[in-house]
């Protein structure tokens, strides 16, 4: 198989492919490219339309915001399309900041939020907003007790995710939740890797407000959705024209949106099947890659996605790891691949005491529907060789560590 990187050099990989970053996208289910088909072809009406090919198109709106609810447990009126879960971010954060600003300047989120929610709560800050960001433990989990010492008579919003992207620690959202309602203050929780994984009920969470996104579950790019409790008070984000209900102007991106309803339903039916066929990969590949000499897992052991295995490599660079991985065929990262460019360590293994001097040697492997045991042996068989030849060639690689 010939693949092209982005700079047209051409890589030639003689075995099948492996993809094992699912956290950073997802591919398209062939059940979701169906659903989506007819709306980018004789459907194409604007659903803001009166005519009958707009009225089949909103139809298609609202038969996926339908979908939507039910995987959250939420109203239909509840849910708002978006761009995606940046967009969403924004949204929620900065919706509920302005708004409430009679009553408070106090956010509280954490350290190893999403660059959506950390950049976002910066910017408030530049606009006169306080934000405290959590610490977390070595696993990458918020203390609820921290969070209730943490909270002040102007706090406005509490932003915890539900499932981290690079270490898959899942947090113990609901007593977030019943601490923030004890409060009466409001609380986001960005869930875009818990969709497909972890089940999730806004009303029994007490969450307020909440964002995912459709490509981490097996629907198209560019777009996302939101979850805002009736009765929340949030400012609009876009304005313009009177789509979703006034709340988030622009033409929807019908296709999308029929697409990720298709993908959220079959991904919250799948979950526990899904599930388990996940966590047995999951299992064998750490077993697997802890046998490999100054390796470290990253994350909680347990309460963690089904699908996230990440560790650290001693005396390596994980972007060389990574480069080495791609020759073979295998397709990984180091972490979250909005912040891949960059040649800052990690926030989020920094936040959970990872030292600087082995942060950069991490690995990333997301698993998929389309992963097999077979693709996890030949993981296990190649990792191995190209990190005991990128130890071989570091000058900080100890004696005992080396084979030459």
């Amino acid at each position: 198989m010939d693949i092209h990187n982005c700079e047209g050099v051409r890589v030639t990989i003689e075995n099948k492919t492996i993809y094992m970053d699912n956290s950073a996208t997802t591919p398209v289910r062939r059940e979701v490219v169906e659903e989506m088909l007819p709306y980018l072809t004789e459907n194409f009406g604007n659903p803001s339309s009166i005519y009958e090919i707009g009225k089949i198109s909103k139809h298609a709106i609202d038969k996926a915001r339908t979908k939507v609810a039910n995987a959250l447990g939420a109203e239909e009126n509840e849910i708002y399309f978006t761009s995606g879960g940046t967009e969403s971010d924004n949204w929620a954060i900065k919706g509920i900041a302005f708004a409430n600003r009679n009553k408070g300047k106090h956010i509280i989120t954490s350290s190893i939020e999403h660059h959506a929610v950390l950049h976002t709560c910066a910017w408030l800050e530049g606009q006169g907003f306080e934000v405290t960001y959590l610490p977390v433990d070595k696993y990458g989990m918020v203390s609820p007790e921290e969070l209730k010492k943490a909270i002040r008579d102007d706090t406005i919003l509490i932003s915890i995710m539900l499932a981290n992207n690079e270490i898959g620690t899942i947090q113990p959202v609901e007593e977030i939740g019943k601490i923030a309602k004890e409060n009466r203050i409001y609380f986001h929780t960005d869930a875009v890797q818990a969709i497909g994984h972890v089940p999730i009920d806004v009303k029994k969470m007490n969450i307020d407000l909440l964002s995912l996104s459709g490509h981490k579950f097996e629907g198209p790019k560019g777009c996302g959705a939101i979850y805002i409790r009736k009765g929340t008070k949030i400012d609009i984000l876009l304005h313009g024209g009177a789509q979703e209900r006034k709340r988030r102007a622009g033409t929807e991106n019908v296709p999308s949106i029929v697409g990720l309803g298709k993908a959220i339903e079959l991904a919250t039916a799948e979950i526990e099947e899904s599930n388990n066929t996940l966590l047995e990969l999951r299992e064998r590949l750490i077993k697997g890659l802890l046998k490999i000499p100054k390796t470290h897992l990253n994350g909680h052991p347990t309460q963690r996605l089904a699908n996230n295995v990440n560790v650290t490599f001693e005396y390596i660079e994980g972007e060389s790891l990574l480069l080495l991985l791609n020759a073979k065929g295998i397709f990984a990262s180091t972490g979250s691949a909005c912040n891949s460019s960059s040649l800052e360590p990690s926030h989020v293994l920094t936040a959970c005491g990872v030292p600087h001097e082995i942060v950069h040697g991490s690995l990333r492997l997301s698993l998929g529907r389309m992963n097999s045991e077979k693709d996890v042996d030949r993981v296990l068989e190649t990792v191995p060789d190209i990190v005991q030849k990128l130890r071989n060639m570091s000058p900080l690689t100890p004696k005992e560590y080396r084979t030459i």
